[in-house]
Formats: structure tokens, sequence, C-alpha cells
């Protein structure tokens, strides 16, 4: 008996529910039916009651069918925003090439308190993007936050690794003059000059504050990350580069990528680093290397030792043609 009450009032729920759902044709039907009685069995109704119910059942035809429309409108708009964020993420990912490339980087330079690299040995870095950065935050007397993820100069392995990738694409490339080829002794060179650039700006801007760490996992891309951008680079100058906007997915997503390898490779502390001079002798950089334990092998003539510095702090722009 119970079980039987149960579903009668689950039926008059479902009953009221429809009606609350498709309350404007109940309405049109109802009056339409009670006119259509009164006509019917009351021959002399009014003919004005007629023309009223009339247009009373057209009104609620026309409010139901504005209904209808609102609902699917609404259901539209739906399927219109769930596209339109499909497409935004499809589209997250833009590509530069040319001069495109040089124009974001030099935009994302102008406004961020913050860069983050991963990469083989800091070219671009050392030649533009430290010695930038540095001046803009002196200029507007700013904080920055640097941080470096290179190849490890003092394995041998890595860094033969690095040059036999690098050598590998090379030979692709008609330029003139040649590159210098890529060799590990020249990874090597490349790799120490990044750190005495970063130890030389650490010395001449207090509000720097910058960390070196060293990778023995050889990288086929280059990463730059700034407040605003994350611009990802290859060594062929022919090839795409792509551009990632803050507050897409894949920044974010690149950013706990690039803390996760940095947490994985060697840390320099460059705290206790000696001081260089603006242009550091060779004496000086030996002492800066041993005083952050990363001492140069004894291999280095004082030639090598004096390329290191050429090209910690004159670095030429590998992407001007």
């Amino acid at each position: 008996m119970a079980r039987g009450t149960v579903q009668t009032g689950r039926r008059i729920e479902n009953a009221v529910a429809w009606t609350v759902r498709n309350l404007d044709a109940v309405v049109a039907m109802g009056a339409a039916l009670i006119i259509g009685l009164l006509e019917i069995f009351d021959h002399h109704l009014d003919p004005s009651i007629g023309s009223g119910a009339t247009l009373l059942v057209l009104g609620a035809l026309v409010y139901g069918t504005l209904t209808e429309r609102r609902r699917r409108m609404a259901d539209i708009h739906e399927a219109t925003t769930g596209a339109r964020m499909a497409i935004e993420d499809l589209t997250m990912v833009r590509s530069l090439s040319g001069d495109e490339l040089e124009r974001a980087l030099d935009h994302a330079r102008q406004h961020t308190d913050r860069w983050v690299f991963k990469g083989g040995t800091g070219t671009y870095l050392r030649a533009v993007t430290l010695p930038v950065c540095a001046q803009e935050a002196r200029r507007r007397r700013r904080s920055l936050t640097v941080k470096i993820d290179i190849v490890n100069p003092a394995d041998d392995q890595a860094c033969a690794a690095y040059a036999r990738f690098r050598q590998t694409f090379a030979s692709r490339l008609d330029v003139t003059p040649p590159p210098e080829p890529w060799s590990a002794e020249r990874t090597r060179k490349e790799s120490y000059a990044t750190v005495l650039a970063a130890c030389w700006h650490r010395q001449r801007l207090d509000t720097l504050e910058i960390d070196v760490h060293l990778s023995s996992v050889v990288p086929t891309l280059r990463f730059d990350l700034s407040d605003e951008y994350l611009i990802i680079t290859q060594d062929d100058p022919r090839r795409v580069n792509l551009l990632v906007e803050k507050n897409r997915p894949l920044y974010d997503y690149y950013v706990t990528e690039l803390h996760q390898h940095r947490e994985q490779a060697v840390a320099v502390s460059l705290l206790g680093a000696e001081p260089l001079s603006e242009e550091p002798t060779v004496d000086e950089v030996h002492r800066l290397f041993e005083s952050i334990n990363l001492p140069l092998p004894a291999s280095l003539t004082d030639g090598d030792v004096s390329e290191i510095v050429e090209k910690a702090l004159h670095a030429e722009n590998p992407y001007r043609r």
C-alpha cells in the first residue's frame, strides 16, 4: 500500500513538473478547449469572447515560441562559448619567424621582473638578454630575478653530446662567414662564459638575484620565459619559433617543467664569488671559478681564459643578420 502511494506521488510530481515546463502550451490548449466547448453548447456566446479567446490562444503560442527561442539562444551561446574556448586553446601557441622573434624577445625584456632560461650554452642570453634586462632594472629601479639552466661545462660527455647535436645541424646552414664549428671544447668555453657573465652582472646590480644551474642533459630547444611570454627557439634560424602568452595552460605547464628540470641540475652558488673588474684578468677569472666551486680545468691556457672573458662580456647576437 505504501509502495503504491509513493508511485502515485511520483506521478503527480512528474505531472506538475511537466505542466510548469510547458505552462504556455497548457494555457493555450486550456483556453482553446473551454471556448470551443462554450461555442458548441451555448449558441448565445458573445462573438467578442471568441475573438478574445483566439487572441489569448495566439498570445500564449507567441509566448511559447519566444520562450523556446530563448532556450535555443542559450544553448547556442553555450555551444559558441565552448567552441571559442576550444579555438583559443588551439591557438594558444603562436609561431614566430624572421623579425617577429626579435620583436617578441625585445617586448618580453622591456616588461618583466624575471627571466628564466633553459638551453645549451646561453649565447643570446649573454649577448642581449642579461645586459638589456639589467639595464632596464637599473633604469626603472626595480628588482630582477634570473634563473639560468645550461650544459654543465665540467661534464665532458654532456659537452661532447651537445657539440655533436649542434654540429649535426650546423652543416645545413649556408651563411657567410661560416660559423665557428662546434666541439666539446667550444661548448665548455661557452658555458663557462655564461657563468662568468652571470657573476659579472650580479656584482654590478644589487637588485639582481641570479641563479645558475648546470645540467648533464643535452637540450634540443631553448626556453626563454618572462612575466608575459614563453618563447621557444631552435638552433636553426630558418625554423619556426613558438610563443605562448601568460595565462595559457601551456605557459603554466612549462613554468613547472623548467622548475623541475632545475631541481635535477647542479646548482652553482654565487654568494662567495670573487670580485671581478670591468675587464676581468686571467687570474681574476681563475679565482672566481675557484670561489664558486667550479674550477677551470688545467688544460685551459691563458688564451682560452681570455676567450671565455670575451665570450662572456662581448658576445655577438646570434640572431643578427
